[in-house]
């Protein structure tokens, strides 16, 4: 059993700043890419940022310099850092994981997601 659970959503005004944490816990032997995912409501859920476990990164062109993804391979943890946040960063933002579980078998999996709501 695999668990990711967000943190970090809330409310805040155009230009302001967030910090997303997410935890995975369980049966955990290693973690490959961990990452971060948005959807509205009515579209699909989009890429947001993700970090292997060697540390590359890779952004979406509408976060890249505002958003600063991280880990912390010791406490199976990534984090986002969210700045100059806009209102179209408006969202659920969803951690991802990719598990591989004592049995040494590959789980992709998902938290139920944190919402982020910037006003104008």
């Amino acid at each position: 059993q695999i668990q990711v659970v967000e943190s970090g959503g809330d409310s805040v005004q155009a230009g302001g700043s967030l910090r997303l944490s997410c935890t995975v816990s369980g049966r955990i032997l290693s973690i490959d890419v961990m990452g971060w995912y948005r959807q509205i409501p009515g579209q699909s859920r989009e890429l947001v940022a993700t970090v292997t476990d060697g540390g590359v990164t890779k952004y979406a062109d509408g976060v890249l310099g505002r958003f600063t993804i991280s880990r912390d391979n010791a406490k199976n943890m990534v984090y986002l850092e969210m700045d100059n946040l806009k209102p179209e960063d408006t969202a659920v933002y969803y951690c991802n994981a990719e598990v591989i579980n004592w049995s040494r078998s590959k789980i992709d999996s998902w938290g139920k997601g944190t919402l982020v709501t910037v006003s104008s």
